[in-house]
């Protein structure tokens, strides 16, 4: 399995604190790049600019990516364009929140 796909497949196990579920299935993750050097860019949001878990979410993708064997450096740009919504959510998320 490919360095980007095994990331996104850690990602999965990080979970929104607030909401339960995982960032992967609430669509928090916007990107995952991986260059020459094995480095990760992970190009997340939060489902709000005043989220009081960014620490805490923030810090559980950068413990969790760095548990990856064969990951270089880690670097987390978050992003607020485009905004967050729950359109984003998997159907897996929508059904865990009783939205479905």
């Amino acid at each position: 399995m490919s360095l980007d796909k095994r990331v996104g497949a850690a990602l999965f196990e990080v979970i929104d604190p607030e909401l339960g579920v995982n960032i992967m299935d609430l669509g928090l993750i916007y990107g995952i790049e991986v260059d020459f050097d094995d480095n990760i860019r992970i190009v997340m949001t939060l489902t709000t600019p005043g989220c009081p878990m960014h620490d805490s979410i923030k810090s559980g993708v950068l413990h969790r990516v760095s548990q990856v064997e064969g990951v270089g450096e880690i670097k987390i740009d978050l992003v607020w364009e485009p905004a967050w919504t729950p359109v984003k959510m998997s159907d897996r998320a929508k059904e865990m929140l009783g939205m479905r």
